[in-house]
């Protein structure tokens, strides 16, 4: 079968084709109706047939720069042409600038960077080096946490996609998040810097070799923490010699309004993992930062994690393109000058629709906590469940041209760091359109 550069399937087919010889991700097949997607430009995608989508999630919160960035395009070409791949115990320019370039952006004094395929294996490898660093074994992780797919990065998940994995990875002790949902709320920084330590000394410190979190959690909400909290968690982590890793994945490279989400709140981690905006999601990467003592323990004793496509060249060269665009555009500034207009459009909705509970966000990083009762604040889906009224709001972003994340009781906005504020309040109108639609219908 030859495959043309420009599309000879039609939506339906596209999608036919696809459903009947692959595997679509954390999905039961026969419900499965994806958006078929031929091309992108910017913050909007089309389907083979012509319709238009406005890219509210980034797809899945990665592609930061925006779609069809000719620079970041041209860099993967270049690339390709000159040396299209490196083992990964081979030494390249790309390689070596990316590392010094990730040195310069990364917090406080992580200069040193191990190249993975993507964010889930990015956080096993941190998981092998705080172990090896340390001489210990447990983990602690949060329970409304996602890290990855893969064993180890799923073990350390604490949302419900870890259950079917379980028994999983020993070792891994999991901890209230200070948010305890809509109807408990927040936890103050003391609170849940309290409830912490008791963990950790009910676990014995000398135990713990990381506490792994996600600085503003993704897919679990869009947990903003309270100010101190991080402060606490460096403090309690340098006290006990456990290794504080921020999962920078998701909230990392401009998301949140900063290069990292951590520097927010001043915190240098010890270990910091990275992945989605690294590229733009151009090519598969991802990378574990950490500190130099962290590195050179490995100086005299073998490193042992690597795979095939580790430190790729088209990886490199598409991430030092995406870091330039993100400069030359300034991009992490449009992200922070615009999250406050889109504060007040979540704050607009909120006014306006009364499913809408909570709203946070934080730079173009946000999310909706929809309810059956504003009184109450009875999610719209039960906890890990779907319902039909978020099936149906999910059609009706479909309707409209939106697509973004709708997960449980939530719906995401998280456009490129490209968008304008008219390609922003575009999005907003579409998404009160179909919230008006839904309370019309009774949903």
């Amino acid at each position: 079968m030859s495959i043309a550069s420009t599309p000879t399937l039609s939506d339906a087919e596209v999608v036919a084709l696809c459903r009947k010889h692959t595997l679509f991700e954390w999905s039961a097949q026969g419900a499965v109706d994806p958006i078929p997607m031929a091309r992108a430009k910017g913050v909007y995608f089309w389907t083979p047939d012509g319709k238009r989508y406005l890219d509210f999630n980034s797809q899945l919160m990665c592609v930061n720069a925006g779609h069809g960035d000719s620079r970041i395009i041209a860099a993967i070409q270049e690339q390709a042409a000159t040396m299209a791949y490196a083992n990964p115990f081979m030494a390249t320019e790309v390689r070596g600038r990316l590392g010094a370039k990730l040195g310069e952006l990364a917090p406080g004094d992580i200069d040193v960077f191990f190249f993975t395929n993507g964010g889930a294996d990015a956080n096993e490898n941190a998981i092998k080096i705080a172990r090896a660093y340390t001489g210990r074994h447990k983990i602690l992780a949060r329970y409304r946490s996602y890290h990855g797919g893969t064993h180890g990065a799923m073990a350390l998940t604490g949302d419900p996609r870890r259950w079917s994995s379980e028994p999983g990875m020993p070792g891994v002790v999991h901890v209230l998040d200070p948010y305890h949902g809509m109807a408990r709320g927040w936890d103050t920084a003391a609170e849940a810097l309290a409830n912490l330590e008791e963990i950790i000394q009910l676990e014995g410190p000398q135990t713990i070799a990381a506490f792994f979190l996600e600085t503003v959690s993704g897919t679990n909400g869009v947990l903003i923490p309270p100010d101190g909290y991080l402060q606490g968690v460096r403090e309690l982590c340098s006290r006990h010699g456990i290794l504080m890793v921020c999962d920078e994945v998701m909230a990392g490279f401009g998301r949140t309004g900063e290069w990292f989400a951590v520097n927010h709140w001043n915190v240098v981690p010890d270990i910091i993992t990275m992945a989605k905006g690294l590229t733009s999601a151009y090519v598969a990467m991802g990378a574990v930062g950490m500190r130099r003592p962290i590195a050179d323990h490995f100086r005299d004793k073998a490193f042992q994690g690597g795979l095939t496509y580790n430190s790729h060249p088209l990886g490199c060269a598409a991430a030092l393109a995406t870091l330039r665009v993100y400069e030359e555009d300034d991009m992490i500034g449009n992200a922070r000058r615009l999250g406050p207009v889109m504060a007040a459009l979540l704050e607009d909705l909120a006014a306006k629709h009364s499913c809408v509970g909570v709203h946070r966000s934080l730079g173009l990083f946000g999310i909706v906590e929809l309810v059956k009762d504003p009184k109450t604040k009875e999610p719209l889906a039960a906890f890990g469940q779907t319902s039909p009224a978020t099936r149906r709001l999910g059609a009706l972003f479909r309707e409209e041209g939106l697509y973004t994340f709708v997960r449980w009781h939530t719906f995401f906005t998280n456009p490129p760091l490209c968008v304008t504020e008219g390609e922003l309040r575009e999005g907003f109108a579409l998404i009160d359109r179909a919230l008006t639609r839904l309370a019309l219908e009774g949903g």
